[in-house]
C-alpha cells in the first residue's frame, strides 16, 4: 500500500507529536481512512501482512499504544484477554456481542450513570466506560 509522505496521515501523526515513520504511516492508513472502527492488534497485523506490509506483531502493539497515548485511539478492554483499539475517541460507550467479539458504538448521551462515588483524594474521574454485553436471543 503506497503512502505519500504528504498525506493526511503524516499531518495527523505530526499533530499528535509522533514522527511519521513508514510503519506508523502504514498502520495509520489502515486505521484512519474509513469510518470509525474497532480493531485488535492481531486483526490489524493480519490486514497489514495481507496488504504486503512488513511489520511485526510487536510493532503493531507498540504503535497502537503510541497512538493511544497520543490521543489518536481509545483503548477498550473487554476482558483480561481481549483489548480493542477504537478510532472514535469521542464520548461513547459500547455493545459487545459475546459470540463474535463485535463492538458497536453507543452514543455517550444515550446512557446516564448515577451513583458514581467520589474518587480518592488527589484523583479525578477521567471517563466512565460502559460495555453492555450481548448474546443471541433464543427467539
Amino acid at each position: 500500500m503506497p503512502i505519500k509522505a504528504g498525506s493526511d496521515q503524516a499531518g495527523r501523526l505530526r499533530s499528535a507529536g509522533l514522527r511519521p515513520t513508514r510503519q506508523r504511516m502504514a498502520l495509520a492508513q489502515f486505521l484512519f481512512t474509513d469510518k470509525d472502527r474497532h480493531v485488535t492488534a492481531e486483526a490489524l497485523h493480519g490486514e497489514a501482512v495481507a496488504a504486503g506490509e512488513s511489520v511485526s506483531l510487536a510493532t503493531v502493539y507498540n504503535t497502537l499504544h503510541q497512538f493511544t497515548e497520543a490521543g489518536l485511539l481509545r483503548q477498550v478492554v473487554v476482558d483480561g484477554a481481549r483489548t480493542y483499539f477504537d478510532t472514535n475517541t469521542g464520548d461513547h460507550h459500547h455493545f459487545y456481542r459475546e459470540g463474535d467479539g463485535l463492538l458497536i458504538d453507543i452514543d455517550g448521551a444515550a446512557i446516564t450513570v448515577h451513583g458514581v462515588p467520589l474518587p480518592p483524594k488527589g484523583a479525578k474521574v477521567e471517563r466512565i466506560d460502559v460495555i453492555i454485553r450481548l448474546s443471541r436471543s433464543q427467539s
